[in-house]
């Protein structure tokens, strides 16, 4: 068992204590979290709650509501769990990073006052502008006719985004005027998202390249993982509807080093000090999302205050250091990133989604998985249960990630397809250009 590094006075945990880590969530990201729980030598015992089929053929899942913090906190104490990682970021908005530590049970996710960066984009452009952080112009509304009348200020396509947390859902890219004022009306009229459109941001459409940044913070600490980029758009070529994902690789050289330094310099730099400002002791994953100009700007389109999925199941395998042992850093404030180490490989994602998804989608496909995987391949479940027999069912959109690791992207790509092409399933749909930009360049 490895000793874990000195903890600070706010937990104890005696120093070769294993740790005894419960994941909160059920989708692929936490499949991918469970995943490095089990692989780590600091790791005696490791749950998942809810979990899901895949999840629970490797780990104990538990049932658990995650909307209740209550019951998170008690789950975590009935396990003996004294290392929890919040997945998802509803949990996180409704103060369950703050209910652990409370009850002195070390949290990987930040408190409320960090996850409002998610769970109010008004607050997060506010938190831009207060802290000269780059992102697109806007301004926020509650009321439909000063909404309306911002509109005449952009030109077309224009941003309009339900303020509040809507299962990545909130954001609509309106090509017409028409469709911009639908909008507009849809969320604050008709309540089109509930109490998430009760308010509305709306902000000038960027152009250029998407990427992620992972960012690993411990209070004035912090550590990026490698620069990643997702394919959001359900058809090939990014053409057809928003999905949560369908599919990632890692590193994404759009993110070159001149961008990182202005990465570092302009935007985690002040968002940090915005923190010690703001009194925010934030110990979890800030999540940026950007979108670099052809000219190599990079503005930022929005914070996240959690793992993104599908780049989280790319980005735990390139961490040549423990990525448990950086979990459990970052919880507990003793974060050394000098210590941190990456390997120099390329990692893909490849989504399988269920055959009409983010639309209406068939569920409870069986599915038979290949029997063995080559070196290098995993398959994380998002969507997907066991049934009575014992059985794989969908259950579902995005249903199953086929992750490949490899010397190069190319390499990585074509490992991941073969095993995309043996998961035996009627209703299977995925992309088969995932990373084509940087794989056409």
């Amino acid at each position: 068992m490895h000793k874990l590094r000195n903890t600070n006075r706010d937990f104890k945990l005696n120093m070769d204590s294993p740790l005894n880590v419960l994941i909160i969530g059920s989708g692929g990201r936490e499949h991918a979290l469970l995943k490095a729980c089990l692989k780590s030598p600091l790791v005696e015992k490791a749950w998942a709650a809810p979990g899901n089929g895949g999840m629970a053929a490797e780990a104990e899942c538990k049932p658990l509501d995650v909307e209740n913090p209550e019951a998170c906190v008690q789950l975590a104490k009935d396990l003996g769990a004294n290392l929890v990682i919040v997945g998802p970021e509803v949990p996180l908005a409704l103060g369950v990073a703050d209910d652990l530590r409370e009850a002195g049970i070390p949290a990987y996710g930040p408190g409320r006052d960090g996850a409002v960066l998610e769970s109010s984009k008004a607050a997060c452009k506010a938190f831009f502008k207060k802290y000269d952080i780059p992102t697109a112009d806007w301004d926020t509304f509650t009321e439909t006719a000063p909404a309306l009348e911002y509109l005449n200020k952009f030109d077309l396509p224009v941003v309009v985004k339900a303020s509040g947390l809507a299962a990545g859902k909130g954001v609509l890219i309106c090509e017409t005027r028409e469709e911009a004022e639908a909008a507009v009306r849809g969320m604050l009229d008709e309540g089109t998202f509930g109490e998430s459109g009760q308010e509305v941001v709306i902000e000038e459409f960027l152009t250029g390249q998407e990427a992620s940044i992972m960012v690993m913070v411990s209070g004035d600490k912090y550590v990026c993982l490698a620069p990643s980029q997702d394919h959001k758009r359900v058809g090939e070529g990014d053409t057809g509807l928003n999905t949560g994902g369908m599919g990632a690789y890692a590193p994404a050289a759009v993110v070159n080093e001149a961008i990182m330094e202005i990465v570092h310099k302009d935007i985690i730099g002040p968002t940090l000090e915005g923190f010690k400002a703001e009194g925010i002791d934030f110990r979890g994953t800030l999540f940026i999302g950007l979108m670099i100009s052809d000219a190599g700007e990079p503005k930022v389109l929005e914070y996240n205050v959690r793992f993104g999925d599908p780049e989280c199941q790319v980005l735990l395998p390139l961490c040549e250091t423990d990525p448990v042992q950086l979990m459990w850093d970052c919880a507990n404030g003793t974060l050394d990133p000098e210590e941190v180490k990456m390997k120099d490989q390329a990692a893909m994602i490849v989504v399988l989604a269920a055959e009409g998804y983010p639309g209406s989608y068939p569920k409870n496909d069986l599915i038979k998985l290949p029997e063995s995987l080559p070196e290098g391949l995993s398959i994380v479940h998002a969507g997907t249960k066991l049934d009575e027999s014992g059985q794989l069912r969908s259950s579902g959109g995005r249903v199953l990630g086929v992750v490949s690791m490899a010397e190069t992207l190319e390499q990585a790509a074509e490992k991941a397809y073969a095993v995309c092409d043996a998961v035996e399933w009627e209703n299977k749909y995925f992309r088969r250009d995932i990373g084509h930009r940087q794989l056409n360049s």
